[in-house]
């Protein structure tokens, strides 16, 4: 079989990987997302793990057609729910060990990831072909 991986394929690969590996960072490492959790909130080793599976889903839900609008939607939904956290970690960010610059250069990278999301699982074009387009006929019309 022989699979053109346009660049729109390669962008949803790479999207999908990147939230799936983000994902399974909240298992592997959930103290890092503990730490940034701003205080307040209830059950936050909970928090961690349901948006780490948000992410393992949302990733995975990119590549199967059926599913990528859903997904979109879902991690859309998540980059804004999270956003308090990332708002919390630059606030706190000398408390929290991590650099300034590193924490407010987060805020706005939110943005090309929300807009990243769009294109790939909720822009019509983006969401007409599989992970990998097969070359098609086209047809007269």
């Amino acid at each position: 079989m022989n699979f053109n991986l346009t660049r729109t394929s390669f962008s949803r690969l790479l999207l999908a990987l990147l939230f799936v590996a983000a994902g399974v960072w909240h298992f592997v490492r959930p103290a890092g997302y503990l730490r940034i959790m701003p205080p307040g909130l209830p059950a936050p080793l909970l928090l961690v793990y349901l948006s780490g599976a948000a992410e393992i889903a949302g990733g995975l839900g990119l590549l199967w057609p059926p599913t990528r609008r859903w997904a979109g939607w879902g991690l859309l939904a998540l980059l804004v729910a999270v956003f308090p956290a990332n708002i919390y970690m630059a606030l706190a960010h000398a408390q929290l060990g991590v650099p300034g610059w590193v924490a407010w250069a987060r805020l706005p990278l939110q943005l090309p990831l929300l807009w990243w999301v769009w294109q790939i699982a909720l822009n019509r074009r983006a969401t007409a072909s599989g992970p990998c387009s097969a070359p098609t006929a086209r047809r007269a019309g």
